[in-house]
């Protein structure tokens, strides 16, 4: 369990990335997985979601996930009569108490986001397609649409891999660059077919371009971590036949 200093200063916000530990799933799964997308026996994701529900002090039946499909796709829950767990998309932003919102990830990055002034919660799974797509721009926006003050905003960015361990191609490469040539900041070479991205990096600096100043990072590597962490990219290195998924959850009382 890991947690944003910044965001643990308000009384009235739950929040935690959670690791892998101290669930009751088994094999590559163990322990904490809470995708229910992923092959591992259901009754056991449904244990570690309850799990984590209690830890984090909701209904089991509030702790909302999306169907996550790296889009740009913001869901926004005004009111509970319109809170539905499973909907399609990439982040969730409500001004609803009670409830916990929750990002799943294995190596994209989990983001937590609260207005303290105007009493708002978001989460963000983004990974480099939902990014480049605008997943952030939108979340923000929505933000905005609310009133929110962008000053006020307090943004965490959780684990996710590090750019050393995500070698990409240079079909990859291109996809950056034809949306900006500055994004080649984010790569280093390796050579005329192969680069390493900097994920974490590329999503602060969007974040930071939409003159959010309060950002903080939890500075560790999904992929390296194993005993930590569920990692896409490494269960394809291990040749593994699936892989777990890391919650991340934020909650207004």
């Amino acid at each position: 369990m890991f947690f944003s200093k910044k965001l643990l200063r308000f009384n009235n916000l739950k929040h935690c990335f959670f690791s892998r530990k101290n669930g009751f799933s088994e094999g590559i799964f163990e322990s904490l997985n809470c995708g229910l997308g992923s092959n591992d026996k259901k009754e056991n994701v449904l244990k570690n979601l309850d799990l984590v529900s209690k830890k984090i002090g909701c209904k089991k039946n509030l702790l909302i996930t999306l169907n996550q499909i790296h889009s740009n796709q913001v869901i926004y829950f005004e009111n509970t009569n319109q809170v539905i767990n499973k909907l399609q998309g990439d982040a969730i932003v409500t001004k609803i108490k009670n409830i916990g919102i929750a990002t799943l990830t294995a190596d994209c990055v989990p983001i937590l986001l609260y207005d303290p002034q105007k009493k708002i919660i978001g989460c963000i799974h983004s990974g480099w397609k939902g990014a480049l797509n605008g997943i952030i721009n939108n979340t923000i926006k929505k933000f905005n649409e609310l009133g929110s003050n962008i000053g006020d905003l307090v943004v965490a960015i959780g684990p996710c891999i590090k750019k050393e361990n995500y070698e990409v191609q240079v079909d990859f490469y291109k996809k950056f660059i034809d949306q900006s040539s500055k994004n080649h900041e984010f790569f280093d070479k390796v050579n005329n077919e192969k680069y390493f991205f900097d994920l974490r990096n590329f999503i602060n600096k969007q974040i930071s371009n939409l003159n959010v100043k309060k950002i903080e990072n939890i500075e560790m590597d999904t992929f390296s971590e194993s005993e930590t962490f569920y990692s896409y990219r490494r269960s394809r290195v291990y040749k593994e036949k699936d892989y777990g998924r890391c919650i991340s959850v934020i909650l207004m009382t």
